[in-house]
């Protein structure tokens, strides 16, 4: 039988995005297929631990009083053989957290997840150029009536050219954009001034947008 390394399982709020104070429970996978300048998520294979998809199950339905599970990584769908066997053993909403460029992995799974917490990486801040997957991902979400919302993570080197490519990509689909700011541990890289000048360049673009930083860490919380 198939296993797959898991990094951490744990039960704590959502720190970001629309949902944030919500309880979940966290099933953090390994291996990423981007390498973002600004991650400051553990994700090796290092200090890992091996499940079959009915372990992982098991130990995700027995958390009470969830709003969902979390499927995080990493870039979780990395695993989307193992994700499909495990989504049809869960007795929760999934919440799938993605850096929205696996668009051909994401078909597979779509149909049992419930909300999509996708990323639109910005050169500026990421170093990565994934507009174009992000357009395939965004329509498969939309065919299949997902609830879906954008995070972009921003510093100050963003440009104006990359938030009118960030509003026309939400606008076509429709989709809320959850500004986030970088943060190193629990301080901002930019001072207030900056953020709210990025904040109401994108508002007075796209009226779906919303500022939130990682709450999680101003409480001092996994």
């Amino acid at each position: 039988m198939h296993k797959e390394k898991v990094k951490e399982i744990f039960s704590s709020i959502q720190g970001e995005g629309p949902f944030i104070g919500y309880k979940q429970v966290f099933v953090r996978f390994c291996e990423c297929n981007l390498k973002c300048k600004y991650c400051d998520t553990s994700f090796s294979l290092n200090n890992t631990k091996e499940y079959t998809d009915e372990e992982l199950a098991q130990i995700i339905n027995n958390e009470k009083n969830c709003h969902s599970v979390a499927i995080t990584g990493g870039e979780p769908l990395l695993h989307s053989a193992f994700l499909k066997e495990l989504f049809n053993k869960l007795n929760k909403p999934i919440y799938l957290e993605t850096n929205a460029t696996l668009y051909k992995e994401l078909e597979t799974i779509i149909d049992k997840v419930s909300i999509v917490s996708a990323d639109i990486k910005l050169k500026s801040a990421s170093g990565m150029d994934t507009f174009k997957l992000h357009e395939k991902f965004f329509e498969i979400c939309k065919k299949n009536k997902k609830t879906t919302f954008a995070k972009v993570v921003f510093d100050n080197n963003i440009i104006d050219k990359e938030i009118k490519a960030v509003v026309e990509l939400a606008q076509k689909f429709d989709i809320e954009i959850i500004l986030q700011p970088v943060m190193h541990e629990n301080s901002f890289t930019q001072n207030a001034t900056d953020i709210e000048e990025t904040f109401n360049k994108f508002t007075t673009l796209y009226k779906k947008t919303r500022l939130i930083p990682q709450t999680h860490k101003f409480l001092g919380i996994k």
